[in-house]
Formats: structure tokens, C-alpha cells, sequence
């Protein structure tokens, strides 16, 4: 396992981007387009906004899910797919229903992902998507995308490219606009590691600086906020933030116990859960007037490869887990109300 960990480690690094043909500057936000499918013209095609539409439900709730799919594991075709089709089920209520919009934020994407997304029917059918290529990522190896409910009018899409960052690391943001108010939805993967000088405080600085902007009635973040420090457990407070999961009177563990706030560790190799322990990695923080929280949950538990793919079972038990686990995060959903 340690090997596979070094070699994608040195793939990531060679598909680094250089600075010199990056077009955006760091920690300034530069626009990108999102993409709708055409079934005339049967291909995803760039918008910049979206076209309102009377007829179109209004939405008044939205369901936010956000997963991490670990781009180190082999098999990600299969990893992912068992992925979106989990992803398929948990919203189909949501779907179903004409008051409740979903948005599904995604870490650690590979650029083979972005074509498993791009060929699901659900997807095509009621979702917009910021990316179909790795072009606004820094990294060619790795990066975050987010799905749109098409219920939802999107007004813009950027993202914002750290410059406290030695992994290519972003926030994606994407602003709707639901029962007459402008939400800024964002999706994140903060610095990983216990480096010094610490990067993720100078990211979620820049992150909430962006969610409290005059115009926006309200924000949330959603992500793989890498948590495994004391200052992580204050980066909301700091920032005038709230955290879904404390809001709704969860409780942080110390990484030895049952705390169901956890979403890292329960599938991770047994040496590292022997080692690190258990921690909250994944976390919901949001602001503003315009949203009202009504439910936190996790997602995500022993999702594992089709029964029929038995090799890419086997593989995933060689490595040394207990469970053929697609990846090693649980994800994290909330739900909220549009107040207008």
C-alpha cells in the first residue's frame, strides 16, 4: 500500500500544472463555465448562466451531499461508479420531490471521473456540472467538481486557487438563485497534512471572505476539510461561520470512540485507524440570513464495487482493508431552507 501511496504521490506531482500557463492568479476569483447537457446535440454545452424558466419548480429546500473519492486506490473506474450509483439512490427522494434542489460535491475526482459523470442518464437528465475536462484545475491528477439541480437558475461559476497551497488545492463556487434569493454554494479540498507553517486556516479565510460577500443572502461550504489539528476544530467560530453537524448539537469526539461525527478512519487501513485514530474530516459550515438548517447526516458506509467485479474486490482486500470500500471517506449531507 505504501508504494501505491508513493506512486501516485509522484504522479500527481509530474501532472502538475505550471505556474506559467496557469491562467487564473491565485486566491482571485476567476470564472469558468458549467456545462448542460444537449440531447440534440447529444454532448455537455458551456453556459455562462442559466436560462430561467417559468415553468421550472420553485425550489424551497436544497440538499447538499458531499463525498471524497480517495484518487489513490486502484480500480477508480469501478470505485466510482459504485460511487454514482449510490449517489443515484440517496437523492432520488430529493429528485422526486419539486420543493427540494440537490447540489453533490465531489473531492479528489480523477479525470477518468468526469467521464463516468458525463455519461449518466440521471445526471444528464437533471443536473448541470462545472467540469467535463481538468482545465480549471491546477492539478492534472486531481481536483473538485460539483452537480447542479436544474431546477435551480445558476447566476455564476468560479473558482478560487489558493496560493497557501503545495497541492493544487481550490474552492469551487457556484451561485443559484432559489425563491428570489442568491446562494453561494462552494466545494473545497483544504490542505492535507500537518504541515508548518499550517495552509488551511489561509483557506477558509479566503473561502469565508467569498461566502460573506453584501450581495449573498446565504452560503454554505461543503468538503474534505482535512480536520486533524486543534485549530481546525475553531476555523468556522473564526470566521463567522456555522458547523452544520455542531448546530444540530453534535459533539467532537477524540478520535478513540463511537463520536458520530467522524467520517474518517471506520474504512481506512487498519494501521492508520491504529495510528490516527478516527477524526471529522469531512465538514458542512454555512452563513447567512437565506438558509436555515434542518438536517446533518452521513452518508456513504461500506459502498463497496459490484458483487459481479470480483478482482477489483480481491485487489481492494490485498491492500489490507477489511472491506473492499470504494473510499476511505464517509461522505456528508445537510439539508436546508430557502427562507425568502
Amino acid at each position: 500500500m505504501q508504494a501505491l501511496i508513493q506512486k501516485q504521490m509522484e504522479n500527481a506531482i509530474a501532472l502538475r500544472k505550471p505556474a506559467s500557463s496557469l491562467p487564473w492568479r491565485p486566491d482571485v476569483p476567476c470564472k469558468q463555465p458549467f456545462y448542460r447537457w444537449s440531447s440534440n446535440a447529444d454532448e455537455w454545452q458551456p453556459l455562462q448562466t442559466s436560462e430561467p424558466s417559468p415553468d421550472r419548480p420553485k425550489a424551497t429546500k436544497l440538499a447538499i451531499y458531499s463525498w471524497n473519492i480517495d484518487f489513490m486506490l486502484p480500480h477508480g473506474d469501478s470505485r466510482m461508479n459504485s460511487a454514482l450509483k449510490h449517489l443515484e439512490e440517496l437523492s432520488r427522494q430529493h429528485r422526486s420531490d419539486d420543493k427540494t434542489a440537490v447540489v453533490i460535491n465531489i473531492q479528489e475526482c480523477v479525470p477518468s471521473d468526469l467521464d463516468l459523470i458525463g455519461e449518466r442518464n440521471w445526471i444528464r437528465d437533471g443536473f448541470y456540472r462545472t467540469d467535463v475536462d481538468t482545465e480549471n484545475w491546477a492539478s492534472g491528477a486531481y481536483g473538485t467538481t460539483t452537480l447542479v439541480d436544474r431546477r435551480l437558475d445558476v447566476l455564476s461559476c468560479f473558482r478560487v486557487h489558493y496560493s497557501a497551497t503545495r497541492m493544487e488545492r481550490d474552492a469551487l463556487f457556484v451561485d443559484v438563485k432559489a425563491s428570489g434569493q442568491k446562494l453561494r454554494l462552494c466545494n473545497t479540498h483544504l490542505e492535507s497534512l500537518a504541515l508548518e507553517p499550517p495552509r488551511r486556516p489561509a483557506q477558509m479565510q479566503l473561502i469565508a471572505s467569498n461566502m460573506h460577500a453584501d450581495d449573498v443572502s446565504g452560503a454554505v461550504v461543503t468538503g474534505d476539510f482535512n480536520a486533524i489539528q486543534p485549530f481546525d476544530r475553531t476555523l468556522h467560530t473564526e470566521n463567522n461561520l456555522e458547523d452544520a453537524y455542531l448546530k444540530l448539537g453534535g459533539t467532537e469526539g477524540e478520535g478513540r470512540d463511537n463520536n458520530e461525527g467522524y467520517t474518517w478512519g471506520q474504512q481506512a487501513l487498519p494501521e492508520l485507524r491504529q495510528l490516527f485514530g478516527c477524526s471529522r474530516m469531512d465538514k458542512v459550515f454555512f452563513c447567512g440570513d437565506g438558509l436555515e438548517l434542518l438536517e446533518f447526516e452521513r452518508f456513504g458506509a461500506d459502498v463497496e464495487p459490484d458483487e459481479s467485479e470480483e478482482d477489483v474486490r480481491k485487489d481492494l482486500l490485498s491492500l489490507g482493508f477489511e472491506k473492499p470500500w470504494v473510499t476511505d471517506h464517509l461522505g456528508v449531507k445537510a439539508v436546508f431552507e430557502i427562507r425568502h
